[in-house]
């Protein structure tokens, strides 16, 4: 209303007086400036009301048919309370896996949480760029596409020991597929993790880990250590994220802040029960947004690439086999040793030769690099030229 603040109540009051026996109310309520609506509701309330109609009213409605009820607010508080680090559309998804149609709003969600005290106002993070590129890997299309594979940095449990828990992860399906609180970061520990693994879900088609044992070898040839030789003999891709660049395996990173923020923070020592329990909410119950706030388990499906074990000699076609030492890692080529890797020691590799003279060596479907048969000496292939896959004319 174009009232004036100061004379508001005082120009109210003389407008309905007025406005009681006016001959012409359009013509009063275009000298006080407002529509002849307005001038009807004020002679209305004060008609009926005297001069306490003429006061402002809340326009606050009296009665909100949205109004949620106590028993909705006291169970949407109590799952609250049963996933503290959960977010309010994580909360009201469970809500609604129980209730159904009756779900009330993510923004009353929000809203009772809040009031609550119980949410926490998410910090912005300031975004700089790295100047590197992303990471440059496959995208997992389909569950078993990619598994992703870390160990979630150690903290000391209640007892004084150490925890260092291996995660291993579905990229596709976010399934967890593993926790397990290791006795032994060495490669015949995790080795045995991961035969399980297998027998249980079947082989994926590629796994992702960092450049660190036992995953990957620093001074190794093309990084490989013994775990990832095996798994190449598997049949199973490897990729490996560039050093320093934890976002490379983002996804994997983000859910150890779970379980740093709901396991390491209470100190939880080498209690594998207790991690099985998250796993299992974590896989079961906890929605996830990237999955349209479906659980992985709904999305997970397993391989259909079976784990027969660890193959005998792998197949390089019409290919030269030589038998990697297994202590020092050389072969023996026309009576002469040459040094290839020790992380191949116990396995065969594929010699193709070539047209310029040179015989390429393969490991699975990896190419190693080259021999030259005059001075029995070896060229490795460079780290990210490394050629995968073996032509017809190999095989």
């Amino acid at each position: 209303m174009p009232w004036k603040d100061t004379l508001k109540m005082d120009q109210k009051t003389e407008f309905a007086l007025r406005a009681i026996n006016c001959p012409d109310f359009q013509a009063l309520c275009r000298e006080y400036g407002i529509s002849r609506k307005t001038g009807y509701k004020w002679r209305e309330r004060f008609v009926a009301q005297g001069l306490a109609g003429l006061n402002e009213r809340s326009t606050r409605p009296r009665n909100s048919p949205d109004g949620l009820p106590e028993a909705v607010v006291c169970e949407m508080v109590k799952l609250k309370q049963a996933y503290p680090f959960w977010g309010p559309r994580k909360i009201r998804t469970l809500y609604q896996r129980k209730h159904g149609e009756e779900t009330p709003s993510e923004s009353s969600f929000k809203r009772v949480l809040e009031r609550a005290g119980l949410t926490e106002k998410r910090r912005t993070r300031r975004v700089r760029d790295s100047g590197g590129r992303v990471h440059s890997g496959r995208k997992a299309e389909r569950p078993n596409d990619v598994w992703t594979v870390d160990f979630k940095g150690w903290w000391l449990g209640r007892d004084g020991h150490k925890v260092e828990p291996l995660t291993v992860r579905d990229e596709c399906s976010r399934m967890l597929l593993e926790l397990r609180a290791m006795e032994s970061a060495r490669t015949e520990a995790v080795r045995a993790c991961f035969e399980g693994l297998f027998e249980r879900h079947g082989l994926p088609s590629a796994i992702r880990s960092d450049n660190g044992p036992p995953f990957a070898s620093h001074n190794g040839l093309l990084g490989l250590s013994r775990l990832s030789a095996w798994w190449l003999a598997l049949g199973i891709d490897l990729e490996r994220s560039r050093p320093g660049c934890p976002q490379d395996n983002g996804a994997h990173e983000r859910m150890h802040r779970d379980v740093r923020r709901e396991l390491e923070a209470g100190r939880m020592g080498r209690d594998q029960a207790a991690f099985d329990v998250w796993r299992e909410q974590y896989n079961y119950e906890r929605p996830h947004e990237a999955l349209g706030m479906r659980c992985p388990a709904e999305v997970y499906e397993t391989s259909n690439r079976r784990y027969e074990g660890t193959p005998d000699e792998l197949d390089y076609g019409g290919m030269e086999r030589r038998r990697i030492e297994k202590k020092i890692g050389w072969l023996s080529y026309r009576k002469q040793r040459v040094l290839i890797s020790a992380a191949l020691g116990g396995w065969d590799v594929g010699l193709s030769p070539r047209a310029d003279g040179l015989v390429e060596v393969w490991f699975a479907k990896l190419l190693l690099g080259h021999l030259d048969p005059e001075t029995f000496s070896f060229r490795a292939t460079r780290v990210g030229e490394a050629e995968t896959g073996q032509t017809e004319e190999n095989l």
